[in-house]
């Protein structure tokens, strides 16, 4: 049986086939070609004269959109690969710190074979087998099984907001006009759900300094991140479906 290709795959299979040249470019001259053809019978010559020159215009602007979409694929061919990495490292990482911070996961692995790479591969499938049972988990008991001591801190704000800058670098790159429109709009997601749980963590810490509310802002807190957390994980799980997780380069 085939293996079924994952989206990564199919993306990278692809050619470029967007127009730098406007719609509306190409619909005056087909429009025009149009008129000068009926214009004909008036003006024979003249007719004759422009609607030639119009369709050197349109053959003109086809050769040069051809080759300019023959660059851009050269170019992608070039860089996609170092950029499918960029981003499948940093969702690797990703879902290492969502896995520890949040949860403090620690995969029952025997780290006495020196095969470090083996260990890797081992610690990944455990933490990816960790990630898909919290993802069909309820907001309670994904909230139950939380660390709250170690989370909300002023690190894991740090820590999330920083991986949250990291994506929005990748979506605002230079290349990043190459990257198909699902990956870019998961991506997006990702940077806000980031965003959204880095807000969760301040609106538990208020509870340091508003201590008539303490309790309220807490449970703001909790509830509010436990609901992130679930949308960041299934995020997560479906970009390393997708194939974008994947470990540092030794």
């Amino acid at each position: 049986m085939q293996k079924k290709k994952t989206l990564r795959e199919k993306l990278n299979s692809k050619l470029l086939e967007k127009s730098d040249i406007p719609v509306i470019v190409f619909l005056t001259v087909v429009f025009s070609l149009f008129f000068v053809w009926r214009m004909r019978k008036y003006s024979p010559d003249l007719s004759l004269n422009l609607f030639s020159e119009l369709v050197g215009v349109a053959f003109t602007l086809f050769i040069i959109d051809t080759l300019l979409v023959r660059s851009k694929n050269k170019l992608w061919e070039i860089v996609h690969v170092d950029i499918d990495y960029l981003i499948s490292r940093n969702i690797n990482r990703l879902r290492d710190g969502i896995a520890t911070r949040a949860f403090s996961f620690e995969a029952d692995v025997d780290f006495s074979s020196q095969d470090h790479d083996q260990n890797a591969k081992i610690l990944s499938t455990k933490r990816a087998e960790f990630l898909n049972e919290l993802e069909n988990l309820s907001e309670e008991e994904v909230l139950s099984r939380l660390n709250i001591e170690v989370f909300f801190t002023e690190d894991n704000y740090d820590y999330f907001d920083e991986k949250a800058e990291d994506i929005w670098e990748v979506i605002n790159m230079k290349y990043s006009e190459y990257l198909a429109p699902e990956l870019v709009s998961q991506l997006i997601d990702l940077h806000t759900s980031l965003k959204d749980l880095g807000s969760s963590i301040r609106q538990y810490e208020k509870s340091e300094f508003l201590k008539t509310h303490r309790e309220y802002y807490q449970n703001a807190g909790k509830q509010s991140a436990a609901a992130h957390l679930i949308d960041l994980i299934e995020i997560l799980n479906d970009l390393k479906e997708a194939g974008y997780s994947e470990l540092a380069r030794d």
